[in-house]
């Protein structure tokens, strides 16, 4: 298996596996999170395809069929009194097709955007994780990532 950036050829791979993780959102979170629907039609995927500022990668096996998937995107936090300026790749969403989960797949698309986030001199990588999404928590942590912060809710 190889991780590459995502073509025309895998939107209809990746608009499935958008539903997939739409569908743990919203085992989680149903007063977020209608089911099953993506957050992407197969037009605006396409036209983020070719999109630095939002890259989109694939794990693919040896045949090039479509394992997962990992979208990024750049953020700038401007220089100022208070804070460093510095860009960071935020992991905006990753999923792993559930057949081939266990395989590494997640791994492969993980440490691919580590090397790209180091090659392209960002500062770190960050992503958000839902409560109640234990075993993608387990994951990143396994990882290496660490808490940056934490966001609180009270439900009314």
């Amino acid at each position: 298996m190889h991780v590459r950036r995502a073509q025309e050829r895998d939107v209809d791979d990746i608009l499935r596996l958008l539903v997939e993780v739409n569908m743990v959102h919203h085992a989680i979170r149903p007063d977020l999170f209608k089911g099953p629907a993506t957050k992407y039609d197969a037009r605006e995927l396409l036209a983020k395809l070719d999109d630095d500022k939002e890259p989109i990668f694939v794990c693919v096996d040896e045949n090039d069929a479509l394992l997962g998937y990992i979208f990024c995107q750049v953020e700038v936090t401007e220089e100022s009194e208070l804070r460093h300026g510095i860009r960071t790749l935020y992991i905006d969403d990753l999923c792993v097709d559930e057949r081939v989960r266990g395989m590494h797949v997640g791994r492969s698309l993980y440490e691919h955007v580590l090397d790209y986030a180091r090659r392209n001199r960002f500062h770190n990588v960050t992503l958000h994780v839902w409560g109640g999404n234990d075993a993608a928590l387990r994951f990143y942590r396994k990882m290496g990532m660490t808490d940056q912060f934490i966001c609180l809710e009270q439900v009314l």
